[in-house]
């Protein structure tokens, strides 16, 4: 398959809404792997289609190479859809593959369930928990035009306000190639 760049902050498309899938085509399939490929690439744990310029509904997460989670399949999800958030919530510091070098505490349910369909045009259902549950929400995020900055505090925004600029601006150095400006 293909690797494709990575979108980065201030890219238009990270900020649209994504489209419901209305069909798995060969198409689609040939999407999700440049999707897997894309994020492996990069060595992300997960990455939504508009991160590759792709406007479907649909993010992968791949946690074989983290801690705790070996034996871990890439899971594909089309048309996510969050069913459950827990009242619990964590606090823990993400990254992201489009604000690269960018680390911020982001607060997000600890425990959560999502409705999707797989490739097959299975409906799905799955309670996710800890490092997978926010993964999962950071890559749902991306569906609905939420990116990092938008889940922190003003006065945390604020500090992180030059590094966003250097990143929409390609004044970063990073070994995965991106989109141009």
């Amino acid at each position: 398959m293909a690797i494709k760049p990575i979108t980065v902050y201030g890219d238009k498309i990270l900020r649209q809404k994504a489209q419901p899938v209305k069909k798995v085509t060969d198409g689609l399939i040939v999407k999700i792997k440049n999707m897997l490929d894309s994020m492996h690439n990069a060595n992300g744990v997960g990455l939504a289609a508009n991160q590759i310029g792709y406007s479907e509904s649909i993010f992968v997460v791949d946690l074989n190479g983290v801690e705790g989670y070996k034996d871990f399949k890439p899971m594909v999800f089309i048309n996510p859809e969050i069913v459950l958030e827990s009242d619990e919530q964590v606090i823990y510091e993400e990254g992201c593959l489009s604000l690269p070098y960018l680390r911020a505490d982001v607060e997000r349910a600890e425990i959560i369930k999502v409705k999707y369909i797989d490739t097959d045009e299975n409906e799905k259902e799955i309670e996710a928990d800890e490092f997978l549950a926010r993964v999962m929400l950071h890559e749902y995020d991306h569906l609905i035009g939420k990116m990092i900055p938008d889940r922190v505090a003003t006065d945390v925004k604020k500090k992180l306000q030059s590094e966003l600029t250097k990143i929409m601006n390609r004044e970063i150095e990073i070994d995965y190639e991106i989109t141009e400006k």
